[in-house]
């Protein structure tokens, strides 16, 4: 059966000031993950400063990435949070000084706050790995007519999210969730076209959960909401291959491959350039 006929195809996405028109396009929008903070497991503190951290989406930009998430906390499990004004101070300057770089932006953080500021600031999306549920996160996205809105399922919370996750089953849980996500912000008014879903791997998930997820992804898009996959470089491609966080991109690259050909309409990389010539190449053959 042809995959794409197993799955709902997405309204095109509105993200802020732009359009992802995925009845037009085949290839899944790539975004870059920019870390501007000291302590991410991948590439903590190489673009902590906002010059290095504008440099680095740049040089994303040269190479084809679609949309720049620009996150100034790290999630990573174990993460301790991040005083709100720290949060402020990394992501502004670089707001500021990307807003009119011609590629869409988004804000990686779940504070109301920071959505709010950073929406002024000009950001072009929200992505949130609470899916909205922090207090004042909803009304904050509220405030935004446009902003392109990444709900994600983690069990319980950076802290503690991966001490014996459990499930009844991995894929029909998320996928509960994120419908409950999806309806509520629905039932305030947010248009359709402005919500994607993230299932995402590694946040309260165990390895075995993770590998299921992607094998069964295309499950995700049963909703009808363009579907972001988020494995790049995660430690279930580290428990997996033995390597380290800065040996991965081969792996990364193979997941964002299955991803997309299960359905993925975004997948969020380290590792651009090799990412966009990988879907380039699944596109011509694929497509």
């Amino acid at each position: 059966m042809d995959k794409q006929g197993m799955q709902e195809m997405p309204t095109p996405w509105r993200c802020g000031r732009f359009l992802f028109d995925f009845t037009k396009r085949k290839r899944p929008v790539v975004m870059g993950i920019l870390n501007a903070t000291p302590d991410s497991f991948s590439d903590g503190g190489q673009f902590r400063s906002p010059k290095d951290a504008i440099a680095q989406a740049e040089l994303m930009i040269a190479n084809g990435v679609d949309l720049i998430d620009i996150g100034g906390e790290s999630t990573r499990p174990g993460a301790e949070p991040v005083e709100l004004q720290e949060e402020l101070d990394r992501v502004l300057p670089v707001i500021e000084a990307l807003k009119d770089c011609g590629v869409p932006l988004s804000i990686d953080t779940y504070k109301a706050e920071t959505m709010r500021q950073a929406l002024h600031a000009g950001v072009d999306c929200v992505n949130d790995i609470w899916a909205l549920r922090q207090d004042g996160a909803v009304d904050a996205v509220l405030e935004s007519q446009d902003c392109g809105i990444v709900l994600m399922h983690m069990q319980r919370d950076p802290l503690t999210m991966q001490f014996n996750p459990e499930y009844q089953d991995v894929v029909t849980d998320v996928t509960l969730f994120l419908k409950e996500r999806v309806e509520l912000l629905k039932s305030k008014g947010i248009a359709q076209n402005r919500i994607a879903i993230d299932p995402g791997f590694g946040f309260g998930k165990s390895l075995e959960h993770n590998l299921s997820m992607l094998s069964h992804f295309e499950d995700f898009s049963s909703l009808g909401y363009p579907v972001l996959a988020g494995i790049s470089r995660k430690s279930m491609i580290g428990k997996l291959t033995g390597k380290d966080t800065n040996e991965r991109v081969a792996p990364s690259i193979a997941a964002a491959i299955m991803a997309a050909d299960r359905g993925a309409k975004i997948v969020r990389v380290h590792d651009v350039p090799e990412t966009v010539d990988a879907l380039k190449l699944w596109e011509a053959i694929d497509g």
